[in-house]
């Protein structure tokens, strides 16, 4: 379940950042797909505009809940981290015998 999760996780981060970069910058940023120029620039216009806007707002809106969901999953499979928390091992009740005879 975890692993699938995690493929999702992958998928949605990879989504996210091709949407992120297609849109168009107004203040600089990374110089991707905006700029000077008429025409320039992937997908342009309002409409094209918002419609990235939303994309982003729902890849993001899944980030976050795959993120909660990896989390709650990965703290309730986990082992006790603390050495405090495991029993105790029982030592060797004698001397341990030499290896060469």
């Amino acid at each position: 379940m975890i692993e699938v999760a995690l493929v999702v996780h992958v998928l949605i981060c990879v989504a996210l950042v091709a949407v992120v970069l297609l849109q168009r910058s107004e203040g600089g940023g990374l110089g991707i797909g905006g700029g000077g120029g008429a025409g320039g620039g992937l997908m342009t216009g309002r409409g094209a505009g918002n419609m990235l806007t939303t994309i982003t707002m729902w890849l993001a809106a899944g980030f976050f809940a795959v993120s909660l969901f990896l989390a709650v999953m990965m703290s309730t499979t986990r082992e006790p981290a603390s050495i405090l928390d495991r029993p105790a091992q029982e030592a060797p009740s004698g001397p341990a015998a030499p290896l060469g005879q």
